[in-house]
């Protein structure tokens, strides 16, 4: 392939990757989106590997790796279940990290490569920030993933001291960096590159370790904004503009992501980016557990909805968890033929991944213009008859609206303002974010036991 022809298929693939994030800001156009961008980056991938600057007898080991990556994507895609999709996510963002951090090693110590001067300085701030991007969103990414994952601890981990810490190895990292590049051109200064590594991925450790559980989907678009700035210094690194472009949009739209989720859970973005997000305390409600709680069954359930004039889902990670859409819609259905009026409420942050929700009943084929935002839908609680919480708990939890506690501040779905609630939960277990919710001990809440998809499709058999 010449290298216009190059160009050119990079410029078709830039394209494809604008919109796809276009087609990704909508629900109604994500499928359109995911197809522009798995095309884009198809002509992006033939184009540098059968363009100009790849010679041709690495195109074995290129096709080779090519094929197990693609395979072991391939099993991913199958076998991952939609609860699982948040620790895939990290688990990749880790890859892109370790791959920057490689890439940086290679460059270095590639004898083709040889600068002078300026060109000598700018390759190697290339080199010490691909590295350094790619080292804190590696370490922090497999963090991550291990919190999610239930493999580590999920509630935040802080000790005495630590932003110091964290200023004191952010000001070493720049010390060691300076004297990377004031070492000799001639020889390879292996002692503040290797350090200033070692110093990154302890960093992007003590980042992520004081954010909660519960903080983890701000934290997974964070490292995702990493990631991108984290391929984009790659794409300097080999000289490759398609990956500084495709990293810039990545790096700029996680970063965009994170603010407006930083704005839905009321936290500081600089507090995110610093490491400090989650790490408060406050005050839990103490002695929740020894309250009462008025539980029903699903044929209560059904009584309810089927005399109610309005009723407002909450879907939450019990949902998702017992895969219950499909019973869910078949229930919405049966309501919507008594007359009355169904509808869904999604937090900005449901479940444990940003549009969530939106994927599992998009999967079910519930009709778009069912399915409301928090901003657009909260208002209603006030004037809604019933409405059904499934599993989920801090997104409803009313200790929001309370000073002193953890969460105060985040914005919440209002379902405590409806006439009736109805929650179903498997146990009366706290949330991520660890606290008790008070909506369940409300006289107006009646608590139904069980998992999501059985009881749901039990309120349906007794709708009939």
């Amino acid at each position: 392939m010449s290298a216009s022809l190059a160009t050119v298929s990079y410029l078709g693939a830039t394209i494809l990757f604008i919109l796809c994030l276009g087609g990704l800001s909508n629900q109604e156009t994500a499928r359109r989106g995911n197809l522009y961008g798995m095309i884009g980056m198809t002509i992006a991938v033939l184009a540098t590997v059968f363009g100009p600057r790849v010679a041709s007898m690495g195109l074995p080991w290129i096709i080779g790796a090519m094929v197990v990556g693609g395979a072991m994507g391939l099993y991913l895609a199958r076998v991952v279940k939609m609860t699982q999709m948040p620790e895939l996510v990290a688990f990749m963002h880790s890859l892109v990290g370790l791959a920057a951090c490689l890439v940086g090693f290679a460059s270095y110590i590639d004898t083709s490569i040889s600068f002078s001067g300026a060109e000598k300085a700018i390759h190697e701030i290339e080199i010490y920030v691909g590295i350094l991007i790619g080292a804190v969103t590696f370490s922090g990414s497999v963090i991550a993933f291990g919190k999610l994952s239930g493999r580590i601890r999920s509630a935040p981990v802080s000790f005495a001291g630590q932003h110091l810490l964290n200023l004191a190895i952010g000001i070493a990292m720049i010390g060691f960096g300076i004297w990377f590049f004031m070492a000799d051109p001639s020889e390879h200064y292996w002692l503040p590159y290797v350090v200033m590594t070692a110093l990154a991925f302890l960093l992007g450790f003590l980042i992520i370790i004081p954010i909660g559980g519960a903080d983890m989907p701000v934290v997974i678009s964070m490292l995702n904004s990493y990631s991108g700035w984290a391929a984009a210094g790659i794409g300097f690194s080999l000289n490759n503009p398609m990956l500084i472009i495709s990293g810039s949009l990545v790096g700029s739209s996680g970063a965009i992501l994170s603010y407006i989720m930083c704005r839905a859970m009321n936290r500081s973005f600089f507090s995110v980016i610093l490491g400090g997000f989650g790490a408060e305390g406050g005050t839990v409600v103490a002695g929740s557990e020894q309250k009462q709680v008025k539980s029903g069954s699903a044929d209560d359930v059904a009584f309810m909805l089927g005399n109610a004039d309005s009723v407002i889902i909450v879907p939450g990670s019990g949902l998702a968890v017992a895969r219950a859409q499909h019973a869910v819609k078949e229930m919405a259905n049966a309501l919507r033929e008594k007359g009355i009026n169904v509808r869904y409420a999604i937090h900005p942050v449901a479940g444990r991944m940003p549009g969530h929700m939106n994927v599992l009943l998009a999967e079910a084929e519930v009709p778009y213009d069912q399915v409301f935002e928090m901003e657009d839908i909260n208002g209603d609680f006030g004037s809604t008859d019933v409405v059904l919480v499934l599993g989920a708990n801090d997104v409803v939890n009313p200790l929001a609206e309370v000073k002193g506690s953890p969460i105060y501040g985040m914005p919440i779905l209002e379902a405590h303002n409806a006439r009736t609630v109805i929650v179903n939960k498997r146990s009366m277990a706290a949330g991520y974010a660890g606290l008790d919710n008070p909506l369940f001990y409300m006289d107006k809440t009646m608590m139904v036991f069980g998992d999501a998809k059985k009881v749901v499709e039990d309120i349906v058999k007794a709708l009939e």
